[in-house]
């Protein structure tokens, strides 16, 4: 997969994580203006990163781009919204699953 495309499957997965955390917990609809500001500065975070493509998972990474306050947030993101994932998003669940856990390890 191309750096680009990678990139923006990333922050696709990432958006559709948020907006299910915010919709849980916020009631947001789409974006609450705190997970609106988690989102952005993720997104930011991805452009920017400089492995790329070639990088592990965010969680096994060797250099964090994220600070320590939005990395626990999106931890707590990732670990309410990612279970939903597999039933609202079976596909890219899967996706996802393969290819930050199998695939980049």
């Amino acid at each position: 997969m191309k750096p680009e495309h990678r990139r923006a499957y990333d922050k696709r997965v990432l958006r559709l994580m948020t907006e299910d955390y915010c919709r849980g917990h916020h009631h947001g609809t789409p974006l609450c203006p705190s997970c609106s500001a988690l989102l952005e500065y993720a997104e930011t975070r991805i452009d920017r990163c400089p492995l790329g493509v070639k990088k592990s998972s965010c969680q096994r990474c060797s250099i964090h781009c994220y600070a320590a306050a939005p990395r626990e947030q999106i931890r707590q993101v990732m670990r309410y919204a990612g279970p939903r994932l597999l039933l609202r998003h079976p596909i890219i669940a899967l996706r996802h699953l393969l290819w930050n856990h199998l695939l980049r390890s």
